[in-house]
């Protein structure tokens, strides 16, 4: 005896869905539906998605359940607890209304955006408390990139193929330099 009877709609329908989704859960589960309604023990098929036995019990319950849900939400991950994610497109239109601003408009003593910045930012303006991390992954989201601050002057640009000595001659400081330093 088979663990669920699918009828011959559902079964085209899991079928067409299995074949369709980019989710390999749904996907996975979608299969799992279709070998029990073939008579494929738990056993089987549990080893075969390298999954528990018990998994495939709550997936057959999940779908008996939820069999007024369209499809897509039959075969999809029932809700779990736990801290949602709270980074991930929350923060990215956040940045991106910021990031073109000059911090020192919005009373910050920094004339570029940093990742801690922008951290902080998000903290104070928005009650929004998350990691450096997550603001440098949505900045990578984003394609956003900078170069860190460079403390170095630069160094002066070549004068093509006029030499050193040939310039100071050119503002009369030629041969009598010893000469005009000493006099």
């Amino acid at each position: 005896m088979a663990l669920i009877n699918l009828k011959p709609r559902e079964a085209a329908l899991i079928e067409q869905f299995c074949r369709n989704t980019a989710n390999a859960k749904q996907s996975q589960r979608a299969q799992a539906l279709l070998w029990l309604d073939e008579g494929d023990s738990v056993e089987e098929i549990a080893e075969r998605l390298r999954v528990s036995r018990q998994t495939i019990y709550n997936w057959a319950a999940r779908f008996i359940a939820t069999a007024d849900l369209p499809m897509p939400e039959r075969l999809s991950d029932a809700a779990r607890s736990g801290r949602p994610p709270t980074a991930l497109e929350i923060i990215d239109p956040l940045i991106e209304l910021v990031i073109d601003l000059d911090p020192r408009l919005l009373d910050y003593n920094s004339t570029v955006w940093t990742a801690d910045l922008l951290r902080q930012y998000l903290s104070e303006q928005h009650q929004r408390p998350v990691s450096i991390r997550s603001v440098q992954r949505a900045l990578r989201r984003l394609d956003l990139t900078w170069k860190r601050p460079r403390h170095v002057l630069a160094r002066r640009a070549r004068l093509g193929n006029i030499s050193r000595r040939h310039k100071c001659d050119e503002v009369g400081l030629g041969d009598n330099r010893e000469e005009n330093r000493w006099s």
